[in-house]
């Protein structure tokens, strides 16, 4: 048996890929929704997201190709590109992220439990990474929410204030064929 079919975190690791690349996904429809109702600022921050995500995905493939290993993109799932109003899409990302999160401890807990050092210590970065992104999606949501129809007060917000790293982050992994 190949290390990739008996390790739990190894087996995660390679469906977290996947994961990744669904949220860069999802993140593009949020922002060309946003984009195409004329919301600038949440269509350049999801844009940005959609990045982010990207490279989340192709840090994990330079790790599985530092460990020496196969890696395989897994197809893509459907993503939601109709939405009702401005918290619908917001509301979509916040969920993601929790997911993503739930997704992410999962890794480190399988690291920890095959005693694989390395894979744990990978990890740690991607857990301290969510901790900014639900707390980011969290705030947007909360601000979207109390700002009601006016949009331009949401727009100013974005705007005005850094929602999230920007995908700028130090002792961030490195990615298969660099960060965009």
């Amino acid at each position: 048996m190949t290390e990739t079919t008996t390790s739990e975190f190894l087996r995660l690791l390679h469906d977290q890929v996947g994961h990744e690349f669904d949220a860069h996904q999802q993140y593009i429809a949020i922002a060309v929704w946003f984009d195409s109702h004329d919301l600038p600022q949440l269509a350049r921050h999801y844009y940005r997201q959609s990045l982010e995500e990207r490279n989340h995905a192709m840090m994990i493939v330079q790790y599985i190709i530092d460990r020496s290993l196969e890696v395989k993109i897994p197809a893509g799932s459907p993503v939601v590109t109709d939405f009702d109003d401005v918290t619908e899409p917001l509301r979509l990302a916040l969920r993601q992220e929790k997911q993503v999160t739930a997704q992410i401890e999962a890794i480190f807990r399988a690291a920890r439990t095959e005693n694989d050092a390395l894979g744990e210590q990978f990890m740690l970065w991607f857990l301290q990474e969510q901790v900014e992104e639900v707390a980011a999606a969290t705030t947007l949501l909360t601000v979207a929410e109390r700002a009601g129809s006016n949009l331009f007060d949401l727009e100013n917000y974005v705007a005005r204030e850094q929602v999230g790293d920007h995908g700028v982050s130090p002792g961030a992994p490195a990615a298969a064929g660099g960060a965009v």
